[in-house]
Parts: C-alpha cells; sequence; structure tokens
C-alpha cells in the first residue's frame, strides 16, 4: 500500500496530512506557504510512495460550494497536470476548522500557542484525512 496525502488548501499556506503506507493512522505532515505547495509536494512524491491526494472541500451549511472553492478548483487543475498519475478526491472539509481549534484547546495548549494559524491548517488537514479513512 502507499499513503494518501490530505490537503486543506487555504489561500496563504496549505495544512498537509499524511497516513502511514497501511492506511490506519493520519498525521500532521506541514503547513507549506500556498505558492510552495506544487514543489513541496514534488519533492515528498519522490521520496514517498502516495496513491491519493485528498483535497477539502469547503461548502457552506445548505450545501453549496463555498467561496475559496473559486480558488481551489484551479490549484487541483495544475495538481491533476503535474500528477497525471495520482488520482484526486474531494472530501467534505465543513467544521474542520473548528474541530481543529476545539482539539487544540483539548490538548492543553495555551493561547498563544493556540493562535498558530500554521498549526490549526496542519490539524484540519488530520481532520479532514481521519474522517475520510473512518469512512472509508
Amino acid at each position: 500500500m502507499a499513503q494518501i496525502l490530505a490537503i486543506d488548501y487555504g489561500k496563504v499556506r496549505t495544512g498537509l496530512a499524511v497516513t502511514d503506507d497501511m492506511q490506519i493512522i493520519a498525521s500532521g505532515l506541514a503547513t507549506v506557504a500556498t505558492n510552495e505547495l506544487l514543489g513541496y509536494l514534488k519533492t515528498y512524491t519522490e521520496k514517498e510512495n502516495v496513491e491519493l491526494f485528498l483535497v477539502g472541500e469547503p461548502k457552506q451549511m445548505d450545501n453549496t460550494a463555498s467561496e475559496s472553492e473559486v480558488l481551489i478548483k484551479p490549484f487541483i487543475s495544475k495538481l491533476r497536470s503535474t500528477f497525471p498519475n495520482i488520482p484526486i478526491e474531494r472530501v467534505d472539509e465543513r467544521f474542520t476548522s473548528k474541530m481543529a481549534a476545539q482539539t487544540l484547546i483539548d490538548s492543553g495548549l495555551k493561547k498563544k500557542q493556540r493562535q498558530n494559524k500554521a498549526l490549526l491548517d496542519e490539524v484540519s488537514a488530520t481532520i479532514i484525512l481521519q474522517s475520510y479513512l473512518y469512512n472509508k
């Protein structure tokens, strides 16, 4: 088996999470500046065997696409052309930011540490990946 890599795409920075090779455990990988994301993924996939990209799909409460979807669609096109042999799936990411914030609170981090947006993005990507594994 190979890893699944989850992407919580953002305008400024993007959270990444990855499974182990047996696809049992989801772990935070990194938070990357969005303008450096494709380069990071190229380097990562040269070293690791990734069989699937999961990209968060932001939706409104009424199930319509979020306004950030206009940023994600061009990214997915670039991702497909850069990695034509790795399939891409979308995962509903509603509430992941709130769940990530609560996870940081529950973990006992101090308020100053919880304000680290990069950590929040990485935890959000991990939650997206974990929900995918749970529903798989």
